[in-house]
């Protein structure tokens, strides 16, 4: 059974930092991308940032570059996103997901939209107040 969980999320003041972590299971890693997507109320949901176990690719969105860093323990089957500097528009439903390469696709290029999201974590809330 394919399992994400995610946690490490809470409230934290403008300009502070949070690590969240995805915990997977039943599925080999390699064959996947795992991604961090974000909801907020009434937006629709992003995502912020991916990544490859198998070649350490990483993929940024640009609301997010410099300031969270994406990782991942390959030991532990764990992905972690590291945010600083956090704003209250940083405030959302915070997901993690694997995703399988879309057929025709490459993994020479790596971006989220090459890939189908199959496997969802039930998400964790991060509020940053001001």
């Amino acid at each position: 059974e394919v399992q994400l969980v995610e946690s490490g999320g809470g409230l934290v003041q403008a300009g502070g930092s949070l690590r969240l972590s995805c915990a997977a299971s039943g599925f080999s890693f390699d064959d996947y991308a795992i991604g961090w997507f974000r909801q907020a109320p009434g937006k629709e949901r992003e995502v912020i940032s991916s990544i490859a176990h198998r070649d350490g690719s990483t993929y940024y969105a640009d609301s997010v570059k410099g300031r969270f860093a994406i990782s991942s323990n390959n030991a532990k089957n764990t992905v972690y996103l590291q945010m600083n500097s956090l704003s209250p528009g940083d405030t959302a439903v915070y997901y993690c997901a694997a995703g399988a390469l879309k057929y025709g696709s490459s993994w020479d290029v790596f971006a989220p939209r090459l890939f189908e999201f199959h496997y969802w974590g039930q998400g964790t809330q991060v509020t940053v107040s001001s």
